[in-house]
């Protein structure tokens, strides 16, 4: 299962250098800290809608295979992120199975459960970079964060509805 949202992250095409926005958009854009907190700090419920969930081979994450160490199979997770119910974000997971080990095999388990709320309580949490990416009229940004120095890459799509617009 699929869902659009999902086809055009997949196709944001990433800026060598952060692009002229509104320092609006820039804030959102760059937030280093949880996109769910900051979805309720705008009085929002905001939950997950899960679309793909499981082991894929390496083939099927090959965007992220450069930025990722290569492996086997990794653990895939598509969801959208919605605030009273609409979404706001298309996020797509991608772990390397050797980063699932110790309190990290939690990611397998974490359902309807938005990713933010486990990552960002952890005091292991590090972020290497943040890349802004764009397809058509939507923004987006992946980041490869590290839980206890392993690696696992998170990109975000903001769907129309989302206050960065």
């Amino acid at each position: 299962m699929s869902h659009p949202a999902l086809t055009q992250l997949r196709a944001l095409r990433y800026f060598d250098q952060i692009p002229a926005l509104s320092p609006e958009q820039l804030d959102w854009l760059l937030l280093e800290d949880s996109m769910t907190k900051r979805f309720e700090q705008q009085g929002k419920n905001v939950t997950v809608t899960l679309i793909q969930e499981g082991f894929v081979s390496s083939d099927e994450v090959s965007s992220e295979l450069p930025l990722l160490p290569k492996e086997e199979r990794y653990w895939l997770r598509e969801i959208l992120l919605c605030a009273d119910g609409e979404p706001w974000l298309a996020g797509r997971t991608v772990v390397p199975e050797s980063t699932l080990s110790g309190p990290e095999l939690a990611l397998q388990t974490l359902g309807k459960t938005p990713l933010g709320r486990y990552l960002f309580t952890s005091s292991e949490l590090t972020r290497d970079f943040i890349e802004i990416g764009r397809d058509a009229d939507l923004w987006g940004r992946r980041s490869r964060l590290r839980l206890s120095g392993k690696p696992l890459m998170l990109t975000e799509l903001f769907l129309p509805a989302s206050p960065l617009y």
